[in-house]
């Protein structure tokens, strides 16, 4: 799934180029505000560069020391899975994550799409951000959903398979005492090993469908960042930005925990989610003399971007995350257990929700 996510953004780039040079016909609807020469009270740009490459080792450490300490809290006794600090940890997190989605990505792709440097027809004629992040939602659930029927049909087939291959087994005895099945295989055994199996396969589409979220906003604010020469914009934006990774970061290693991955695995989830929002303000330092951010090219593919990761965000902090918490056994036992985890998201939905102060 996520080998196609590189030609399909480059796609995306290629197709909103050529949009936006057709665009340019027809010019902004305030120039002057649009003009590259306006740099503002603030810039200087040695300050700039250094404040930036502060923010790349930064950011790295607070978004590797995030994702990785979930994964290490098997050492941690209170911290494994089966636990409730587990989920109130998760919870809080989970918290994180929808209010990026609400309160970061999506206002930034209303502000892109709605900019005065964009003509007027058709991008102040049509809410696009809430549209694309509607479809991004909707796409999602796709996802989601056929990935788990294809799997639930492989294992029907492989079943049927097997039942029609092996006629003898239904010859063997049932011992006394258990509640056996069909061909004398134990039925709630059968059914818990397939259950698991299933929750295991939901759990991977969560963290990999989440990282790719995750990625593509990660990308978009660092190179918004990286391509700044105002360091009144980006001095607040580094310790805003070194809390939002830390704790996005404990929400995804939470997600790449239960999908019980392997070293390498882990690993490599761990790296792109690290490296991400540097890589974007590393290319953003390196695109500094011809990126603009309010370039109208600039301003579709990031606020389309913007808009994909908002719908993709929020649908899963909600559905996958919450939804699926919150309705299972564990919390549903336990009317204690659900006010802790509701607070523990109200707190993580609101401290990053003031964090959109900064950033």
């Amino acid at each position: 799934m996520t080998s196609h996510f590189p030609t399909t953004i480059s796609f995306l780039f290629v197709l909103l180029s050529n949009s936006a040079s057709a665009a340019n016909d027809t010019g902004p609807a305030t120039p002057s505000e649009c003009d590259a020469a306006s740099l503002g009270e603030c810039y200087n740009k040695p300050e700039a560069l250094r404040l930036k490459l502060i923010a790349i080792g930064t950011i790295l450490v607070a978004s590797m020391i995030g994702v990785c300490l979930p994964l290490f809290s098997r050492a941690v006794p209170a911290l494994r899975p089966d636990r409730n600090l587990f989920v109130i940890v998760k919870a809080f997190a989970s918290g994180v994550i929808l209010a990026t989605g609400y309160m970061h990505v999506l206002p930034d792709s209303f502000e892109n799409l709605s900019s005065p440097c964009l003509p007027k027809n058709p991008w102040s004629k049509f809410p696009f951000t809430a549209f694309v992040a509607m479809l991004s939602a909707i796409f999602t659930l796709m996802v989601d959903s056929l990935m788990l029927t294809f799997y639930n049909r492989r294992k029907v087939s492989k079943a049927t398979v097997v039942d029609h291959e092996s006629p003898i087994h239904e010859m063997v005895p049932v011992p006394h005492g258990h509640g056996h099945g069909h061909c004398g295989v134990p039925q709630l055994d059968a059914e818990g090993k397939d259950g698991q199996e299933a929750v295991l396969l939901r759990n991977r589409i969560i963290a990999q469908v989440l990282e790719m979220g995750i990625i593509v906003h990660s990308v978009v604010i660092g190179l918004s960042m990286g391509a700044s020469q105002n360091p009144c914009t980006i001095r607040p934006l580094v310790a805003a930005l070194c809390f939002h990774q830390l704790f996005e970061g404990m929400g995804l290693g939470g997600c790449i925990l239960q999908a019980e991955y392997g070293i390498k695995m882990k690993a490599i989830l761990a790296f792109f989610f690290a490296t991400t929002t540097p890589f974007g303000v590393a290319l953003g330092i390196g695109l500094s003399n011809v990126y603009r951010d309010n370039s109208p090219t600039a301003l579709i593919v990031v606020g389309l971007l913007n808009a994909s990761s908002a719908g993709l965000l929020n649908y899963m902090a909600l559905v996958d995350l919450l939804a699926t918490d919150f309705m299972g056994p564990k919390l549903q036992g336990s009317v204690k257990l659900q006010l802790w985890a509701y607070l523990a998201v109200l707190l993580g939905s609101g401290g990053m929700s003031l964090m959109a102060k900064w950033a």
